[in-house]
């Protein structure tokens, strides 16, 4: 009964301010896909025409792969580490190469993956030298014995995989290196969006069997101290996927996230009031904003329908279905 209590309670907070884009309406979809590249303070007038056609090109690439694999009848599981693996190797996006570094300098990446049939996942955080996080995540869910493993640990499992590793010096990028630098001096620069967005990545995606699968992926916060993790490897807060309610990943302030439970709340929304995706999505980015932190999701439904609900400024995202969808933003407007 407490947990239908909870759901009435949170359909009765008001809609978020957060900007959003509809479902898409129509006959339904066979396969969906969405997916982000993190959120936070981008604007306009700080985005230059190259950098915009950049972001833009890197989220389509990702939308053809995963809409050529799910024509074809592939899995929900491969289609979002088909998603997830192409952003982690852009130095763009704050996953893999190119991640934020902690504030000694170093790498510490985290990721999470959870199928929606079966609700199997996997997570892993505070590795360093693992190419693709999101495929040592997918290794301890198909081990089965952890949901989620962490630091000299998680790359001791990695070990006993084929999965490639790379020195830590390949994941550095100069812009992450100067960000950190500015972030150590207390200094903040508006014409950089480097410390005001969060660039995690993340996927969720319902193929053609029916079946939903999220991940997630990040480097976490610039000049995070003391082994911190976020949400993004948090199952029911960063990344969650049930075929009975919804899939959904996160980018944002992650302690927030975490205090919210905002993925597993969302698809308890949908599947105990019978709220869309756009609506359980604004209902807990409300919440969210009100615990004081800001960030997006990404949601797709057992039907196919995909939303987008965020309370910054923008949100690197994008959508593609079998009916011809085919969407890529960045900014609120």
């Amino acid at each position: 009964m407490l947990r239908y209590a909870i759901a009435f309670l949170a359909f009765l907070l008001p809609a978020t301010a957060a900007a959003h884009d509809h479902d898409h309406d129509g006959e339904p979809a066979s396969w969906s896909i969405a997916i982000h590249g993190g959120a936070g303070t981008l604007e306009r007038s700080a985005m230059t025409p190259e950098r915009e056609a950049a972001y833009t090109a890197s989220l389509q690439a990702a939308l053809d792969a995963v809409a050529e694999i799910l024509r074809a009848g592939g899995t929900a599981e491969d289609a979002v580490i088909a998603a997830i693996t192409l952003m982690e190797d852009d130095p763009l996006f704050n996953a893999g190469r190119g991640a934020v570094l902690t504030f000694d300098g170093g790498i510490s990446h985290d990721a999470s993956l959870m199928l929606g049939d079966s609700r199997a996942a996997g997570a892993v955080a505070g590795i360093s030298d693992v190419r693709h996080p999101i495929l040592l995540a997918r290794e301890v869910m198909r081990d089965g014995r952890h949901v989620f493993l962490s630091g000299e640990g998680a790359e001791e499992f990695a070990d006993d995989t084929e999965l490639e590793r790379m020195d830590s010096e390949w994941f550095v990028t100069e812009p992450r290196a100067r960000a950190l630098e500015r972030f150590r001096q207390s200094v903040v620069s508006h014409a950089d969006d480097d410390e005001h967005r969060f660039g995690t990545v993340g996927a969720v995606v319902r193929d053609m069997h029916g079946n939903l699968a999220a991940g997630t992926s990040t480097g976490g916060m610039t000049g995070k101290r003391w082994d911190r993790i976020g949400d993004s490897p948090v199952i029911g807060a960063g990344t969650y996927a049930d075929n009975r309610s919804c899939a959904v990943s996160a980018t944002g302030s992650g302690e927030y996230f975490i205090r919210a439970v905002v993925a597993k709340s969302i698809c308890d929304l949908m599947l105990l009031s019978g709220m869309g995706p756009m609506e359980a999505g604004d209902n807990l980015m409300a919440e969210v904003e009100e615990l004081g932190g800001s960030g997006g999701v990404i949601v797709v439904s057992p039907s196919g329908e995909t939303a987008f609900s965020f309370n910054t400024s923008g949100m690197y995202r994008g959508r593609a279905d079998s009916t011809g969808v085919n969407e890529v933003g960045i900014f609120g407007d």
